[in-house]
């Protein structure tokens, strides 16, 4: 069970090919986001984070975490809507624009590439606790063990056995990662460096791994695991697994686009993202729970180009972006 768990939660339980992909399609049209603006009441950090549900007993697809008012204002709190189509975390519209310089490093140095995504997990913290605390969606940073031959989690084994990817554990918030695994390969699967030398490629993947977390503080994650528990077959609950993994897709293009002028990322590394997108996800022979290779390309570069929260809708979004 902890192991379907994450091979669920990762990107990329996909084999990388040598050919080249074309461009992927073009973002997915969303309706405007039309949820009421309000402006919210400071909101404290939070100590404790929501995890989601293993139960099979819960079917609760919405929890209500909004703090009490005083009754005295005539300004009433709005409910948190943690709902899969309508959560609170679409109101976010775009993320501020952080500095975040990368120091030049070689992704096959497991010193240099775990330090960038350290350093990078805090960039992220800062962005994403600006742009949740706004909606009123308290925030706590997520926690990382990264290292470079991987080692064993809350979740189980980092990685995966036979596997390259990094992984983000709902049991303790925490994002795990093997650096060699990432840029080398292991056993039969080749690294991510074998796509991408820059090590921004490797942060994007990384910044899908927050993405997940993102989702665990805005309630998506209970509402996706509550109706995966619920669907009676297996092709619903892939369908839902990949809507969920190309969500964090488009957050993690709307990260890297927020850094972009301080990372830097230029246009050649922006065509470089996409390349690297269009070329991870499920591949014949594997589960069908990421997306296909066109479609994770397609997110990524929803969340880049579009910028706002509303446009990662993956709920909303038609199936033949989801396949």
């Amino acid at each position: 069970m902890i192991a379907a768990v994450f091979v669920l939660l990762a990107i990329g339980s996909a084999a990388l090919k040598n050919a080249r992909h074309p461009d992927p399609p073009s973002p997915v049209a969303i309706p405007t986001f039309s949820s009421p603006v309000y402006t919210p009441e400071p909101f404290p950090t939070s100590t404790s984070v929501p995890r989601p549900t293993r139960s099979s007993s819960d079917t609760s697809t919405s929890t209500d975490t909004s703090r009490s008012t005083d009754t005295s204002t005539t300004t009433t709190r709005p409910r948190l809507n943690t709902s899969l189509t309508g959560n609170s975390v679409y109101r976010a519209g775009s993320l501020p624009r952080t500095a975040c310089r990368a120091a030049p490093t070689n992704v096959f140095n497991d010193a240099q590439l775990r330090s960038l995504i350290l350093k990078t997990g805090q960039c992220m913290n800062r962005t994403w606790s600006a742009a949740l605390r706004r909606v009123g969606i308290g925030f706590a940073p997520p926690r990382y063990a990264v290292t470079a031959r991987g080692g064993r989690g809350a979740c189980g084994d980092f990685p995966q056995r036979g596997s390259i990817v990094p992984y983000y554990c709902p049991r303790n918030t925490t994002i795990y990662a093997s650096t060699s695994a990432m840029s080398r390969g292991r056993g039969n699967q080749r690294g991510y460096g074998s796509l991408s030398s820059w090590h921004g490629a490797i942060i994007g993947m990384m910044a899908h791994e927050y993405g997940h977390h993102v989702q665990q503080l805005s309630g998506l994650a209970n509402s996706w695991w509550s109706k995966t528990l619920s669907s009676r077959s297996q092709s619903g609950r892939l369908a839902l697994s990949r809507r969920y993994e190309l969500q964090a897709n488009c957050f993690s293009g709307m990260w890297m686009r927020s850094v972009a002028a301080s990372y830097p990322i230029p246009a050649a590394r922006r065509g470089n993202l996409f390349y690297f997108f269009s070329n991870v996800g499920d591949w014949p022979g594997y589960p069908r729970d990421h997306g296909s290779p066109p479609n994770s390309g397609r997110w990524f570069r929803q969340g880049y180009e579009r910028t706002k929260a509303f446009q990662c809708n993956t709920w909303l979004a038609p199936a033949s972006s989801t396949s």
